[in-house]
């Protein structure tokens, strides 16, 4: 493997930059590193967690002085730390994951669809991929676990799970406050107000505030602050005391999001290493979202019991216009528009029993899903209009027992049983449209089924130390079946994809040294999957693209992990991170290059959201000085180009993704200055690469003169290079 030369000269100057500062004599020694802090995660959901070197988990976790020290502030920056994990925004509209980890991952912003990757936050899972993607403020801590989660947490977890939490409410008075501003006229300010309201109640209320002046150029009109949006987040949490041994924790929050379109670039039209685009329609997005989430806590003893129960709701509501021709011609324009509410409960009980720990609970999800979409193709009088509505409940038991062979052996077993039901009625879109409000809206299929797995798990651990830990297991888990409600395949009939199945081994490493001053956590994996649920892309002349989700195929997928730190001295931290995966398809059962025959053409193809390398390094340096402290940053990751569509005409980029920063801490810590800069190679990467027909502008029925490009795509852009400034004060 070759490292290229821009990360290797980034390490250097990094380290030759921290060496002349070690030497010089205006700094003290002795800045606590925080990066040797003990991180504490939630993966074994055990009373109070655990150390996350103690847990069997391949997990990179963040507390919240990590988050501040590395000037995180998206979780697509958490995605590039952490080895063979894609945390993208899929760009069609803002804040739609298409989240993947070791090569699974989805490719739509179809709101039926249900993620490999599961998001939860505050413990209440998200049941649309929607709303998912946003800006990091008060946060307690993040966790991304790779690898199928099922048993804890449940189905659609093949790939992995992201923990997300909030702050809790604090015993004393604090503040914390941030203003930043970024090159693009990008603005943001947040607020966290957290401390006791009484003997036995607490409260909080953090605000957050982003005004981002758009830092695109659409040249089709020469709007050179193309991208704007607004972001507003109401956070408030009420903690209560009950009794010593009961606690309550009630959170609330109400978020509204809106600005423009997806900046739409064609790679007909232009280069793929550029950020240049044009389109006619500039769109919109105009997004909220509402979340109650109360999480009460019993200990009822022996051996540390504990009741928890989580109960959550949220409501989320989208409508979007977008331009997905990526063009300054009308050809394909697309509004749409959807509506979700969930409600979830999860009772558990924990508690060690003898020389054993268990874990065992019931959950329960209720979801419905309004979808509608328009499909704006000239004759613009008429308009292919579709969607669909679904209900769905889903139920599950669970249970977990790590019981102690010995001192230095643990064995691990649970199962968790899951059913599921959907119940849908959809509007299937048209090959000769329909003029809006002729009637478009008549569901012409419905349909319910039921869905059901059971999801064991068997494993072992080894500590032959204090510093080390080796852990195995083999566990089976399951993406439940589903239905398309963006169906736009009038010749193909709409029908339900059945269950994609999980078979996963793995073996990992945890390793201190030095008195815990270098870690080293690897694990490597093989997954075989059965009946894959892929989101076929084909394109159309009539209505754009055609989307289905068949099972497809089985696959097998191998792959290792690497993360490792070294706290080179008090003041100077390194990390890295590797991953390999590689995955090939077994058997296939649809025609994936759409080369009218499914034949060995098709099992060499690479699977979509499969990058086979990620790796990059990082350097922070703190020091105190005479008046306050100085910290730096420098880091470097790369990961590989990777296919999006399952034929590979569509692909993702390859990126080499270099940040920095500076930060001076006064006030006895309460004030801090930061300088950054993100991207610093202003790499262009996109969410997605959809394939357009060939008579769409860029494709071969409509070349461009002087320039071959891959032909018609709707590929949407991520920002480049970004320059900041950040003003932060604690109290």
């Amino acid at each position: 493997m070759e490292i290229p030369k821009q990360l290797t000269r980034a390490i250097v100057l990094s380290a030759i930059f921290s060496g002349l500062t070690l030497s010089g004599s205006a700094f003290a020694q002795g800045t606590k590193n925080v990066f040797l802090e003990e991180i504490i995660v939630t993966a074994t959901k055990r009373a109070g967690g655990m150390a996350v070197q103690d847990v069997p988990v391949a997990v990179t976790a963040y507390g919240e002085s990590q988050l501040d020290a590395m000037y995180i502030r998206d979780l697509k920056a958490v995605g590039y730390s952490a080895p063979s994990v894609q945390l993208e925004d899929i760009g069609t509209t803002r804040g739609v994951a298409n989240f993947s980890i070791r090569g699974l991952g989805i490719n739509s912003s179809i709101p039926s669809i249900d993620p490999t990757v599961g998001v939860f936050v505050d413990g209440m899972y998200m049941g649309l991929n929607a709303g998912v993607v946003f800006d990091i403020f008060d946060m307690e801590g993040i966790e991304v676990l790779r690898g199928p989660q099922g048993i804890l947490f449940g189905r659609n977890v093949t790939g992995g799970a992201v923990l997300i939490r909030t702050t809790r409410p604090t015993d004393e008075l604090s503040v914390n406050a941030r203003v930043a501003y970024e090159s693009g006229s990008n603005m943001y300010l947040s607020t966290v107000v957290s401390g006791p309201l009484s003997d036995r109640v607490g409260g909080k209320l953090a605000v957050y505030y982003n005004d981002d002046g758009g830092w695109f150029n659409n040249l089709a009109n020469g709007n050179d602050n193309f991208g704007k949006a607004s972001t507003k987040i109401y956070r408030g949490a009420l903690s209560f005391e009950i009794s010593e041994s009961m606690d309550l924790i009630v959170r609330g929050e109400h978020a509204d999001t809106d600005g423009d379109g997806p900046a739409s670039q064609n790679a007909g039209l232009y280069r793929e290493d550029s950020f240049d685009f044009s389109v006619n329609e500039e769109g919109f997005y105009d997004n909220s979202w509402d979340n109650l989430i109360a999480e009460f806590t019993w200990d009822v003893g022996p051996g540390d019991g504990q009741i928890v129960n989580i109960l959550g709701w949220r409501e989320y509501e989208s409508l979007t216009r977008g331009d997905i021709d990526a063009s300054p011609i009308f050809f394909f324009h697309a509004p749409a528009s959807t509506f979700q509410n969930q409600m979830s409960n999860e009772l558990r009980y924990t508690a060690s029993i003898g020389e054993s720990y268990l874990t065992a609970g019931l959950y329960y999800f209720r979801q419905d899903i309004e979808y509608r979409e328009n499909r704006i193709i000239p004759p613009s009088s008429f308009n292919r209009t579709g969607g669909g509505d679904q209900a769905q409940d889903t139920l599950g038991f669970f249970a977990n027992l790590d019981f102690n062979v010995t001192d230095d052996v643990t064995f691990n077993l649970g199962a968790r049983y899951t059913e599921e039901k959907k119940d849908v009625k959809i509007r299937n879109i048209p090959l000769d449209g329909c003029v809006v409000g002729g009637g478009c809206l008549t569901f012409n299929y419905r349909d319910n089924q039921t869905w059901s797995s059971v999801s064991p798990k068997v494993g072992v651990q080894i500590t032959p130390s204090d510093e080390t830990q080796i852990y195995a297991f083999w566990t089976k888990g399951f993406r439940s079946g589903g239905y398309n409600l963006r169906h736009t395949a009038v010749a193909i009939p709409n029908e339900p994809f059945d269950q994609e199945e999980q078979s996963s081994y793995e073996i990992g490493l945890k390793r201190d040294l030095a008195g815990g001053r270098v870690r080293i956590n690897a694990a490597a994996y093989l997954n075989k999957m059965s009946n894959l649920q892929r989101e076929i892309n084909l394109s159309d002349p009539f209505v754009g693209v055609i989307q289905l989700i068949r099972n497809t195929s089985d696959a097998t997928i191998t792959g290792f992990d690497l993360e490792a730190s070294a706290a080179l001295s008090d003041n100077l931290f390194l990390r890295g991170s590797f991953g390999y995966v590689d995955g090939s398809y077994d058997e296939v059962r649809f025609d994936l290059n759409g080369d009218g025959v499914v034949d060995s053409a098709d099992k060499q193809l690479d699977m979509p959201r499969l990058a086979p390398k990620s790796y990059g390094a990082e350097l922070i340096y703190t020091r105190e000085v005479g008046f306050g402290t100085f910290t730096a940053q420098a880091s470097g990751y790369h990961r590989d180009s990777a296919a999006y569509t399952d034929n590979n005409r569509g692909r993702l980029r390859a990126a080499d993704m270099f940040d920095a920063s500076v930060g001076f801490t006064f006030m006895e810590e309460r004030l801090k200055f930061s300088i950054f800069g993100k991207n610093l190679k202003n790499e262009s990467t996109i969410g997605g690469d959809t394939q357009l027909p060939a008579v769409f502008p860029g494709g071969p029925s409509t070349p461009v003169p002087g320039f071959q490009g891959s032909g018609a795509t709707f590929s949407p852009l991520n920002k480049g290079r970004i320059y900041g400034l950040e003003l932060q004060y604690r109290m």
